[in-house]
């Protein structure tokens, strides 16, 4: 019996136009939320009376919850479908946005976010799946760097908003502002992203997830790609979180001021949208050793005691990495034939895992060293993606 399977949306399609503005108002939405407190942090440890590695658990508390419900969220859309999940993780996870400013107190702080990490999960586990499943494999590369570059603008806002509203205010009003913006973009992918055409339930049993991730971790190059995310993301994490405390104490620059640094992330935007061209040319293997090799000159410049030198290096740094990032994802996509969700959903659980634990780790390790220290340990942790985008280079 043959199939009736519709064909995969084309670039020029009305629906692919929809599809491609609700990504990226999903990853707009999200990714200021995901990060809403990172500029904060030195602000969290005047104010909550914390240390910098406490006040690193709001990064980490978001994105290890996260990174855990990734898979069980993947799990769910395999029968709910992708569009419900989509949608209502979005507008969770932007909802409880608004009850940040109100935390009482670190714990409370650190609480709430880490339900919102449980809550956003849904958006970064099936949005990738979405893409691949109602989308053309032509056309796959430019909506998914598309939706890339909307999580890089996502994180720059996240991040950019709250600090420059801090030369006006305290943190509490800059916080609810940025999570009443992210809940209008959630609102906007609710209204924009076209039913499923293509999604095709199946029935889930423990056993038969757990072969598909066996299965994939068996594959040599989705392994290299899980690994690679894990480095990759928890080495940029930890950088951007610590950052704003060199700054400010080693160059002087107001908390505000500092917010400013992560206008950096536009150069992610662009890099993650050029990634998919050129990976279509010269080959996602060369592509992703390029970026990987890149971010770890741009790690290197960042010890400079420059700060003519060290923001350089933080702009090669953020636009590797988004390259790297981008390409991964598409990857992703092209290996995994069968089980998609799981094996997107793999790359993510272990790219916020990443963030969450070396995230974490990172703080005692800023704690314990100097800046140079710091960068040269991170540098060493990064030389492992390095080996592995070669490896996946040659293959």
């Amino acid at each position: 019996m043959m199939s009736t399977r519709p064909e995969g949306l084309h670039r020029g399609d009305p629906a692919y136009r929809r599809a491609s503005l609700a990504m990226l108002a999903a990853g707009l939405a999200t990714f200021a939320t995901l990060y809403a407190t990172q500029a904060l942090l030195p602000i969290f440890t005047d104010d909550l009376h914390i240390s910098p590695a406490t006040a690193a658990l709001t990064v980490s508390a978001a994105t290890g919850a996260l990174a855990l419900c990734i898979v069980p969220v993947s799990i769910l859309s395999e029968r709910a479908g992708r569009g419900p999940v989509l949608i209502g993780s979005a507008l969770a996870a932007t909802l409880i946005g608004l009850a940040l400013p109100f935390a009482p107190d670190a714990h409370w702080l650190i609480a709430l976010r880490l339900l919102q990490g449980v809550a956003v999960a849904g958006v970064p586990a099936v949005a990738m799946t979405w893409l691949a499943e109602e989308l053309h494999e032509n056309d796959l590369g430019q909506a998914m760097g598309l939706y890339v570059a909307g999580t890089t603008v996502g994180g720059l806002l996240g991040r950019l908003v709250p600090a420059g509203l801090l030369e006006l205010t305290t943190w509490r009003p800059a916080l609810f502002v940025i999570s009443a913006a992210a809940l209008v973009g959630a609102v906007a992918m609710a209204l924009l992203l076209p039913r499923q055409r293509r999604f095709e339930p199946k029935h889930i049993s423990l056993a038969s997830e757990f072969r598909a991730v066996v299965a994939h971790w068996s594959n040599p190059h989705l392994a290299g790609l899980f690994v690679i995310a894990f480095v990759g993301m928890g080495v940029f994490v930890s950088v951007y979180n610590f950052v704003g405390f060199r700054m400010i104490d080693t160059f002087g620059l107001s908390p505000g001021l500092v917010g400013l640094v992560f206008v950096m992330y536009l150069s992610g935007t662009w890099s993650s949208a050029r990634a998919g061209a050129l990976a279509e040319r010269f080959g996602r293997g060369r592509i992703m050793l390029t970026g990987a090799t890149l971010m770890l000159a741009g790690l290197c410049a960042i010890a400079a005691p420059s700060l003519w030198l060290a923001l350089p290096g933080l702009l090669v740094f953020t636009a590797s990495f988004f390259a790297m990032h981008s390409t991964a994802s598409g990857w992703i996509g092209v290996i995994a034939t069968r089980d998609r969700a799981e094996a997107s959903s793999m790359y993510l659980l272990c790219y916020y895992l990443g963030s969450s634990v070396l995230g974490a780790l990172a703080g005692l390790v800023f704690a314990a060293t100097s800046w140079p220290g710091f960068i040269a340990v991170a540098a060493g942790v990064l030389l492992v993606a390095v080996a592995i985008a070669a490896a996946l280079n040659r293959s």
